[in-house]
């Protein structure tokens, strides 16, 4: 079955061509969702970013428009902006939340013997950073993820996630720092 008997099929709520675009897009769509919950969601949440992604199809395969690309792509950027979605909903309901040693350890600013109140900080000074910076910061040192999984979650290049994560800490230091120094006097 072709790609434009396919989209036909679903706009005459043709089971058998639903059916087809799900066995023949899903591995693609599973990639698309899990380069952005990587290390921050379960394999449930991907697969339901995936299984949304087909439902939306199934109920507004009028928003498709084949003037406009192909089948592949447009089902793609539903999972991405499902997959997306997901990852927000999860930050709000912190089930992804900071955990404050390991991210203190992790960006190598204060060892085990440190204070909890310079971790806790650390943490209010990392929650109160720009986006993308936070999230940056929080995928590369809590969910452990490279600087290219990043740029692909978060549509930057490798370069501008490794700028920013070195800005961040240098600017994470020096508040720090400054902190420390007016607890000192």
């Amino acid at each position: 079955m072709t790609e434009k008997q396919m989209i036909t099929g679903i706009r005459r709520r043709d089971e058998k061509a639903i059916a087809k675009a799900i066995e023949t897009y899903s591995k693609l769509l599973w990639k698309v969702a899990s380069a952005v919950l990587t290390n921050a969601a379960s394999r449930e949440d991907v697969e339901e970013c995936v299984a949304d992604t087909f439902v939306y199809l199934w109920c507004n395969h009028e928003r498709f428009c084949e003037q406009k690309g192909s089948l592949k792509s447009w089902l793609c950027l539903v999972a991405r902006s499902r997959a997306i979605d997901r990852y927000r909903t999860m930050r709000r309901r912190n089930e992804s939340a900071l955990d404050e040693r390991e991210l203190a350890k992790n960006m190598g600013i204060v060892n085990d013997t440190e204070s909890a109140v310079i971790r806790r900080e650390l943490i209010s000074l990392v929650n109160c950073l720009d986006e993308p910076d936070q999230e940056i910061i929080v995928r590369r040192y809590l969910l452990q993820q490279k600087p290219k999984e990043i740029s692909v979650a978060l549509g930057l290049s490798a370069r501008q996630v490794e700028n920013r994560l070195y800005r961040s800490k240098i600017r994470l230091r020096e508040q720090l720092e400054s902190q420390k120094g007016d607890l000192q006097q």
